[in-house]
């Protein structure tokens, strides 16, 4: 249920951006979501059809660009794209973390007219 709270903040910031350029409409939001931040699309994309209907956004449409995980070797110092299977590093086989990315959920661009 986070969706709800994600997406209706994700519509007030389109709306204060598109003010901001005296837009009168938005038509597309791209959007990065990465694959460990537990967001899951199509709430989102519910949702903003919900919360957007009476105002410049609704009907834009949603770009979802998925992030990948990343891991980090500290033995080759190396950062890699987390694999399904393990968190082994594929150059010496050290046990590797995770990174930041993959964790992430932010719009990187938004159309209006």
């Amino acid at each position: 249920m986070h969706e709800l709270a994600l997406t209706e903040k994700l519509l007030n910031l389109v709306l204060t951006e598109a003010e901001n350029h005296r837009a009168q409409r938005v038509t597309k939001i791209k959007i990065h979501i990465g694959e460990l931040s537990g967001i899951i699309e199509d709430c989102v994309a519910y949702y903003f059809q919900l919360v957007a209907g009476d105002t410049i956004a609704a009907g834009a449409q949603l770009e979802f660009v998925k992030c990948k995980a990343m891991l980090f070797c500290p033995v080759c110092r190396r950062e890699f794209e987390k694999s399904v299977q393990d968190f082994n590093c594929p150059i010496c086989g050290g046990l590797s973390r995770l990174t930041e990315a993959g964790r992430e959920c932010f719009v990187e661009s938004i159309e209006v007219e």
